[in-house]
């Protein structure tokens, strides 16, 4: 292959360039510094231990939508 077919085959590949700027970009926003509060909450999720101590008798409780699912469920 000549040196002009393979710098034209590169210079059409704009889809490479834009994969690896899509690469950098992730990165870039992964390791963002302001963003350290919401990777460590994401990454303390499964060592949380999440009583609701719900009575299942609150009008106003969070889970009501939940409770009359299982009451309509079965």
């Amino acid at each position: 292959m000549e040196t002009y077919s393979l710098l034209r085959e590169f210079a059409d590949s704009w889809f490479l360039i834009a994969m690896f700027a899509f690469f950098l970009g992730t990165a870039v926003f992964a390791f963002w510094p302001s963003l350290k509060a919401a990777r460590d909450d994401a990454a303390s999720i499964p060592l949380r231990d999440e009583a609701t101590g719900c009575a299942k008798n609150c009008a106003t409780c969070v889970c009501k939508p939940l409770l009359e699912q299982e009451r309509n469920d079965g």
